[in-house]
């Protein structure tokens, strides 16, 4: 079985390493030179990509991933969803219907990695760093208020802000989420995934992708429409329905 994993593994990571020129010299341009085509486009790229990551997890490791609900896509579309592992961002992606989303994304993942870095950049996700300074965090809250006032694609939302050791859904960050609850009205989804948290990071699959069970829920919409209201009461409401999903994935389907 962890033969399986080191096969998956490789072959994610080369498929990687040759997307990034595909990207960098085919992507970008044909958004550049058809710019009323950017959303179909970037949405076509970033599902084809998810989608191939999944598969090859499933169909070479053996992970047991789950059927992806659909989130509806559009304007003042805000998802938040529970934070296990790097597969989050894989299955958020492939469970929007139409669209490609915004990802708040720390710091770190601007760093040189293949074709992730690049595409932090090219999909203009707000950056966010927990370490920063005040002026480097100024600016960042201020990227993610214009992004949030502006983005005309779904803004996706980890609120935990880190990976949790048991797979709970831990306390959120609010900070940031007041900000984008204060920009607009938003249609909020809320996705919560269990089942993988306990092969959080790539290192981690080497131990044997097919111990992963991968379960998923939609619950939304949630409507928020009075930018001036208590984002903290909403808040606290929308944890609480994470949490009450999460423990019925888990009763459904012990881990």
């Amino acid at each position: 079985m962890k033969l399986r994993g080191y096969f998956a593994i490789a072959f994610v990571c080369v498929v990687l390493l040759l997307c990034d020129p595909v990207q960098r010299f085919v992507i970008v341009p044909w958004v550049r030179l058809a710019p009323r085509k950017r959303i179909p486009v970037l949405a076509g790229w970033q599902h084809a990509l998810a989608h191939l990551v999944l598969k090859s997890l499933r169909w070479i490791g053996g992970a047991h991933l789950p059927a992806l609900p659909s989130v509806p896509a559009g304007e003042g579309t805000l998802i938040l969803m529970n934070h296990q592992s790097v597969l989050d961002i894989p299955l958020v992606v492939a469970s929007l219907a139409s669209s490609y989303p915004r990802i708040v994304t720390r710091k770190r993942y601007l760093r040189w990695i293949p074709l992730i870095s690049h595409m932090v950049r090219l999909y203009q996700y707000p950056v966010v760093n927990p370490a920063a300074n005040p002026g480097e965090s100024r600016r960042a809250l201020a990227e993610l208020t214009r992004a949030a006032r502006e983005t005309d694609v779904p803004l996706v939302v980890f609120p935990e802000g880190t990976r949790t050791k048991d797979g709970a859904i831990g306390p959120f960050k609010t900070t940031g989420l007041r900000i984008i609850l204060r920009q607009r009205p938003w249609t909020v989804y809320l996705l919560v995934a269990d089942g993988f948290w306990q092969r959080a990071k790539m290192k981690d699959f080497l131990g044997g992708m097919s111990a992963i069970r991968g379960r998923m829920t939609l619950s939304g919409p949630l409507t928020w429409d009075d930018p001036r209201g208590d984002s903290d009461e909403f808040i606290s409401r929308a944890r609480e329905i994470m949490v009450e999903r999460l423990r019925e994935l888990r009763e459904e389907s012990p881990a």
